[in-house]
């Protein structure tokens, strides 16, 4: 189908031309026909030579109504420019002109109405002249009379050549349908109305309402008014909407494949026009069916910030334009650069903002947003309209290579500083760490270690190494002579003192595997349990605690706790008698004999 919408100065006979070609009423409104001037959109469709279809979206030519005529236009491929033969070239057809190449139209036809009340020839040789000089370049005219016919069947013609240059639409893409009208149908309930220019609907689909991310369904579908269960692009289409209140939707909003779009209110953009320091602060942003007022920061020669008063789904690469209704002026056309733009608080912030944006052309490109950006969310990225083909780094983050690579040069940096700031600890807290590198993720710094780095416990160190600093490993040595003569006799706290063993020593050598710490504080070396198994199992089975205590050569305090450790590691079993018997084989010992008491 080919989508078209009419431009052009007030009372130029666009409706009569449509009317013309399609033997419907575009005026919808009895306000219209009564004061004959088009003051909302219009719709209406015709077969083409080929077989095709031409859908019109007629768009008011008045001057108070431009704001309706880009809510028309702005979802639209191509355009029929008309000026009549008998006035000529008009103030509001160079607005319309203007509009359509600020939003880089560049498929379009010309259409010189009135052939019959005055030589065409003018008409058309001014009006070529205009648009040869914007998006629309050099188009095909036509000069036709609706009241006589002439000229007809060469529009239609032309309007087949239109179509077959038009690219073709992409099917698989989301859907982004700007509401263009919203209405109640009897019986049905909402139905929007949209031109759909990519991607496909379907009878059942749940789609999101842009203003508030709402979840609906489509009820029903209905294109060149016929119910049909699927519509692709290009496409005027109207939807039925399932438990939508009429007033939860109206033109401006839009409806959205789910988790595709992100709506946002600051965007940085290019402006094609007028200069971008004598731009008013406050103008109207009109794309798609959407007209609201922005904020405009200035920042580059022609790059500027504008802050939007309503979030609005927007991608990298959008067309709209800048208009002033007060001046009744369009500023320029705008392209966007950047959905998801940085803060600018520092000084020269702004400066260096404008020297980033100066090398961009609204282009989504996944290589250059992952070098300005450092780090980003895939779904952020494929919600601005960036093709995502990089494999994440950790959960959903991308990272650039070159980035990536420093932050693990810093992470090794950062570790090592943590080790001589804390050497009592084994390593450093991911959490000390993510605040470090200033990364928004923990994920992150856990796929950031690599050899000779180990992340264990939630702390990240080397690998492999003993981290007791030299103080602990000499008190350690120490009390290991203690050790090799009483291995199960621990240490007092008079004693532990008395070596430099206080409590962040002691902690320091539990966590390094140095010490094995027991209830009630006991402290003996790591292999001491197995070499207890041993011991014990020399003893006629079961045992007592007070044979055990002295087979251990121990005291009561260290014997308890023991032998209570042996027990949950299921080296011996305790029984109803509060005796207890090694488990054959316990730590790989040979079975032992058993005595029933």
């Amino acid at each position: 189908m080919l989508v078209v919408a009419t431009a052009g100065h007030v009372d130029h006979g666009k409706s009569t031309l449509v009317r013309a070609l399609t033997g419907m009423e575009p005026d919808r409104w009895a306000e219209e026909r009564r004061r004959g001037m088009t003051i909302d959109l219009g719709f209406a469709w015709t077969a083409l030579p080929s077989g095709g279809t031409v859908a019109f979206v007629d768009v008011p030519g008045h001057e108070r109504f431009v704001p309706n005529m880009l809510a028309g236009v702005g979802p639209v491929p191509a355009a029929v420019v008309v000026v009549a033969a008998d006035e000529g070239w008009m103030p509001q057809s160079a607005e319309h002109l203007a509009a359509l190449d600020a939003l880089r139209v560049a498929y379009g036809l010309l259409v010189v109405t009135r052939a019959d009340l005055a030589d065409p020839r003018p008409a058309l040789e001014r009006a070529r002249a205009e648009l040869a000089a914007t998006s629309l370049g050099l188009v095909e005219a036509v000069a036709v009379s609706a009241v006589t016919g002439t000229g007809l069947p060469e529009l239609r013609d032309a309007l087949d050549r239109l179509a077959a240059r038009l690219p073709a639409p992409t099917a698989d893409a989301p859907v982004r349908l700007w509401v263009d009208r919203s209405f109640t149908v009897r019986g049905s309930g909402t139905v929007v109305t949209g031109t759909l220019g990519a991607g496909r609907l379907r009878v059942g689909d749940e789609l999101e309402l842009a203003g508030t991310g709402e979840p609906v369904r489509v009820r029903g579908l209905h294109s060149l008014g016929a119910a049909c269960g699927e519509v692709g692009p290009v496409a005027r289409v109207a939807v039925n909407l399932r438990g939508v209140a009429r007033d939860r939707v109206a033109r401006g909003d839009a409806l959205l494949t789910p988790g595709r779009f992100r709506a946002t209110d600051l965007v940085d953009v290019r402006l094609a026009g007028d200069p971008v320091a004598d731009l008013p602060a406050t103008l109207t942003l009109h794309v798609g069916s959407a007209a609201v007022p922005v904020r405009v920061r200035p920042l580059g020669r022609d790059t500027a910030r504008l802050r939007l008063g309503r979030p609005l789904p927007l991608l990298v690469g959008d067309r709209a334009l800048l208009r002033d209704p007060g001046r009744h002026h369009v500023a320029g056309g705008v392209t966007v650069l950047d959905v998801l733009p940085p803060q600018l608080r520092r000084r020269g912030a702004a400066a260096a903002r404008a020297a980033v944006l100066a090398t961009l052309d609204g282009r989504p490109d996944l290589a250059g947003e992952l070098r300005r950006r450092g780090l980003v969310r895939a779904g952020d990225l494929v919600r601005a309209g960036v093709p995502v083909t990089a494999v994440p780094v950790a959960g959903d983050w991308l990272a650039d290579p070159e980035h990536w690579r420093q932050l693990g040069d810093r992470l090794a940096d950062a570790v090592a500083g943590h080790a001589r700031e804390h050497p009592l600890e084994p390593g450093a807290p991911v959490e000390v760490l993510r605040h470090r590198l200033g990364l928004p993720d923990r994920a992150l710094v856990e796929a950031l270690v690599r050899p000779p780095l180990a992340l264990v416990a939630g702390r990240v160190g080397v690998a492999g190494v003993a981290r007791l600093p030299e103080p602990v490993a000499r008190a350690l040595a120490l009390v290991g002579a203690d050790y090799a003569v009483h291995p199960f006799r621990a240490p007092d706290a008079d004693r532990l003192a008395a070596v430099g063993l206080g409590a962040r020593e002691i902690g320091a050598a539990v966590r390094a595997g140095a010490l094995l710490r027991l209830t009630g504080n006991v402290l003996l070396l790591p292999g001491a349990p197995r070499q207890a198994v041993r011991v014990l199992a020399e003893l006629p089975q079961p045992f007592t605690l007070s044979a055990a205590r002295q087979a251990l050569d121990t005291t009561r305090r260290v014997a308890v706790p023991l032998l209570e450790l042996l027990d949950r590691e299921g080296m011996t079993r305790r029984l109803p008698d509060d005796a207890r018997m090694v488990v054959p084989a316990a730590g790989g010992l040979p079975a032992v004999a058993t005595m029933t008491p």
